[in-house]
Order: C-alpha cells, then structure tokens, then sequence
C-alpha cells in the first residue's frame, strides 16, 4: 500500500506539471485568461474530448475560431446570423443540433448568471458523497430550456443512466483542484477537491484494473466511485490529483 501511494506520488509530480499541457485538452483554456472564457473554453474541451488529443484539440480551435476567440463576448452579443458557420461544425457524433443548443444554453445562463460554477451548485451539498447529486442536477438543468434536443443529452453524461461521467469529472477537475503547478485552474470555490470523482477513461480504467485500484468488472458510475474511494485512502484532500498518474501511465508509457 505505502509503496503503490509513493510510487503514484512520483507520477503524480512527473505528469502535474506545466509540459502536460501543451497536447492536453486543457491546453485550449490555458490560451484564456478571462474567468468565463476559461469556464466556456474547458467546458467545451471536456465535453469534445474523445478520440484523439490532437484531432480534439483542432476541433476546439475551430471552434472558438467561430467565436472570434472571445467565448463568452460571443455569447452574449451574437446575433442569429452569427450562428451560420456553426452548422457545419461536427465532432464524431456531436453535430450542428448539439453546438447550437450548447449555443443557445450557455446564452441564455450567461446573460442571468456570472459563472458557470452556479449551474453546478443546484444540487450541491457539504458532504464526500455530493458529487451524484451535483452531475445529476446539472444534467437537468442544462437540458431543461423548452427547445432541449433530447439528441443532445446523451453527451452530458449523469449517474442517473449509471454513467462513469468521465468527460464531466474532468471538467470539474481543471475548475476546481487548487495548487500552483499550472495544469488545474482552482477557480471555483464552492466545491471542494476532495468531493472531485475521478475521471474514469479507457486509460486510467485499465491501469487502474491493473494496480488493483479497481474490482468491478464494468465501467460505471460506481467504478468511478470506488476508484476514486482507493484514491482518498492515499489521499483524503485531494484524490483526483492521481488522475495526472494513471492517465500519465496509461497514455504515455502504455502501462
């Protein structure tokens, strides 16, 4: 046990470091430095992130090259011809329906809200076990505008179809996990690092299956849950700063 926590520890600090970034999703909200830019630009690089690193990154500079690099200026003041170029934006299966929902969604909360941590802190509670009511709420809050494509929904994952919400954990990550080595943001307040879930994607799973972290035989919300249990044991404050390890192992050094 000692030696798999010291062993991750030094993965840890060799992956939880400013070199990480440059072929990382969290690359994208790293060129901002605006608090609602940066909120904008992660959410949509973690939502998009599938496949490939290099191909998600070029999709999200396309992106927010239809934006004029200015996200949250953009969704506040476009107009209806502005959303042209969008319909032909498509990454795998998120399609021109699902950009303009998102669109028109982060629209509308931006003009009645100032960050998007407020989406996240619906079904908030002060506990270890917040986060399946946090991504459970905030799923039906996003979707919750009457023109809602029930399409759309499947690319905001939620416990409640027992989804491992790999994409959300990590956007979560990035905007709450606080310390000074430049990879996480730590710009929201409310929730803290030690309620995080870690995200659980073909990479981590499978190192994690491998060191003994993880015992299920399916990849769920409740896998996500139990590696994240083993995780605190090494560290109670902070346990999805191992993601930086297992996703370091698995997709760097093929562990």
């Amino acid at each position: 046990m000692q030696n798999l926590k010291e062993f991750l520890d030094e993965k840890v600090a060799q992956y939880n470091q400013p070199g990480f970034i440059v072929n990382d999703p969290v690359s994208i909200p790293h060129h901002y430095s605006k608090k609602e830019d940066i909120e904008i630009t992660a959410f949509f690089a973690a939502i998009l992130a599938w496949g490939q690193r290099k191909t998600i990154i070029n999709k999200c500079r396309e992106l927010f090259q239809m934006m004029d690099h200015a996200p949250h200026d953009f969704l506040i003041n476009h107009e209806e011809q502005d959303l042209k170029p969008f319909l032909s934006f498509k990454h795998r299966t998120f399609n021109d329906i699902d950009t303009l929902y998102f669109i028109h969604f982060l629209s509308w909360f931006y003009k009645n809200h100032r960050s998007l941590e407020e989406a996240f802190l619906l079904g908030w509670h002060n506990g270890d076990h917040a986060m399946e009511s946090v991504l459970r709420s905030f799923h039906e809050f996003f979707f919750h505008l009457p023109d809602a494509p029930q399409r759309t929904r499947k690319h905001i994952a939620t416990p409640a179809r027992k989804a491992a919400c790999k994409r959300i954990n990590m956007f979560l990550r990035w905007m709450v996990r606080k310390d000074s080595l430049g990879v996480d943001f730590g710009i929201w307040n409310q929730i803290q690092p030690s309620q995080l879930i870690c995200p659980c994607d073909l990479h981590v799973d499978r190192v994690g299956r491998k060191l003994g972290l993880i015992t299920r035989k399916q990849t769920d919300w409740l896998t996500a849950l139990e590696l994240t249990e083993r995780l605190r044991e090494f560290d109670a404050n902070d346990p999805v700063k191992y993601d930086f390890a297992l996703f370091g192992l698995g997709i760097e050094e093929k562990f």
